[in-house]
């Protein structure tokens, strides 16, 4: 092999790559295109036909058979009941999603794999097979049944059922935003900030948060939409008790079943709204902090 004067060759080097600027991908403009109209296809039939059609069935009768469906005490009752539950499920996936990725990220410790791997455990399990986990713990044959009723406490057909399987079902989603994310920052920043005399709270507010803050919102946004949206533990917890404990998915269900289709598909718009404006806000984090959300999928 030739070589140049003074250069010297190490045959132990591997070669260097054919392409040395842009994309190593060589099929052709027609297999691209192809691939990307199927992509299209797929994602039209599957995702947006659907949800065209729900808005237009819902408006189909009118504008004023649409909003006149809210005004039903069991819509709005729905609407409160889920808008309340994500407002209680979602701040205590919060603290749980820190602690978790704090702990995980920060600290070595023996069965750190298994609570890791305890965390996704919602993602592997079914939610009505969890839903009658908590039948099982607080039903009215349950080993509690009479502690509970001794105390006047219900949770089986109750809001705080709902509130726990939507905890349960939904905890996961920010602390597997945070714990890549930090595993990726280290411990570098909150090492100084102490050994400056920094407290453990000042390090956490001051430091920590601000670096974790936009995965946190991330996070937050898609557990929030998965709360409000919601259907199978909540389905098996609730008892479908109309006014008191149906959710928006749920009421949807009754009112098909009742062949209120302009009611039940009113009710969906608006979930699939409340979806679409987690979906932009979701849109732009990424587009204006894309790198900083990109250290969550590294690893």
């Amino acid at each position: 092999m030739h070589n140049p004067v003074g250069a010297v060759y190490d045959s132990r080097r591997p070669p260097e790559p054919a392409y040395r600027h842009g994309s190593p991908i060589t099929e052709s403009n027609r297999i691209k295109l192809l691939l990307i109209g199927i992509a299209l296809v797929f994602m039209l039939l599957v995702l947006v036909l659907p949800l065209v059609l729900v808005f237009v069935e819902a408006f189909r009768k009118g504008a004023d058979v649409y909003f006149e469906a809210f005004q039903d005490r069991n819509a709005q009752q729905a609407i409160w009941l889920t808008l309340t539950v994500a407002a209680i499920a979602v701040p205590l996936n919060l603290v749980f999603g820190i602690a978790a990725a704090w702990c995980i990220a920060k600290y070595e410790f023996v069965g750190k794999s298994f609570l890791t791997t305890l965390i996704d455990l919602p993602f592997s399990v079914s939610p009505v097979v969890s839903g009658m986990v908590y039948v099982l713990l607080f039903g009215a044959q349950s080993v509690l049944s009479p502690w509970l009723k001794a105390w006047n406490i219900e949770i089986i057909f109750a809001v705080p059922g709902i509130v726990l399987a939507t905890v349960f079902v939904t905890f996961p989603f920010i602390a597997r935003e945070l714990i890549p994310l930090m595993q990726v920052q280290g411990n570098t920043d909150e090492e100084a900030a102490i050994s400056l005399g920094a407290t453990g709270w000042q390090t956490f507010w001051r430091v920590t948060l601000p670096n974790i803050k936009w995965g946190l919102l991330y996070g937050v946004l898609l557990c929030n939409a998965r709360a409000m949206g919601e259907f199978g533990a909540v389905s098996v917890v609730s008892g479908h008790i109309r006014g008191k404990t149906t959710t928006m998915p749920l009421d949807i269900e009754i009112l098909y079943n009742e062949y209120n289709f302009a009611g039940a598909f009113a009710m969906a718009s608006l979930l699939a709204l409340l979806a679409l404006v987690t979906l932009v806000f979701k849109t732009i984090l990424e587009f204006r902090f894309g790198d900083e959300l990109a250290g969550n999928r590294r690893h």
